[in-house]
């Protein structure tokens, strides 16, 4: 049986561990990156600290076992990373010819993005200028507890008067995208190559 609360700092690893065993559409990626903490250091961690009112975590008899994770106001969000979470990752994972030309592919990709991140059109945002991240392990998708997080957030968002939603996928997650787009999020155009995009209105 899952139970729902809101995220705390003491989750911080466990978000670490979820977003690295789910990192590959939805798959384990430790073989992507040769830091365990980077994939989470992007999509998961910063927002437990920049803004951990819109994080929330289900758990099983075995522990914290998915997350959602996203800020209600994407532009406010991206400024903060600039001024208070990059420039230490900047610091610990450092553009080095030398060093790059070892890593992963994948590594180098992410560090590529935290030197030199892609902010959100403006035109996504101002219709969804939220956006979240979720991700489950394996032992807990079909239980539910995708929804119920999903429905937690949607919640708090609405509670604040936020207009719409959006996230990016990898493409090959292709259950993650069916899920999505059976609780209202609809593919977005003119996004950046790479990730399947998807808004929902908050409106209604």
């Amino acid at each position: 049986m899952l139970t729902f609360r809101k995220a705390v700092p003491q989750d911080e690893e466990a978000l670490y561990a979820i977003c690295l065993a789910t990192g590959d559409a939805g798959k384990d990626a430790s073989h992507l990156y040769a830091d365990e903490k980077l994939v989470g250091n992007i999509y998961a961690v910063p927002y437990l600290h920049l803004c951990p009112d819109s994080a929330f975590v289900a758990e099983d008899w075995e522990g914290i076992c998915g997350y959602i994770v996203g800020a209600t106001d994407t532009a406010a969000y991206q400024e903060r990373l600039e001024q208070a979470w990059w420039p230490q990752l900047r610091e610990l994972y450092p553009l080095a010819e030398e060093e790059a030309n070892a890593l992963p592919e994948e590594h180098r990709k992410r560090v590529a993005f935290i030197h030199q991140p892609s902010p959100v059109p403006a035109s996504v945002l101002q219709n969804y200028p939220a956006h979240i991240h979720m991700n489950l392990l394996e032992r807990a998708r079909g239980t539910g507890g995708g929804s119920r997080l999903l429905s937690m957030w949607v919640e708090m968002a609405r509670s604040k008067g936020i207009p719409g939603i959006h996230l990016g996928a990898n493409p090959e997650n292709y259950n993650g995208i069916a899920f999505w787009q059976s609780r209202g999020f609809s593919p977005l155009a003119g996004m950046p190559a790479g990730t399947a995009w998807f808004g929902m209105s908050l409106d209604a």
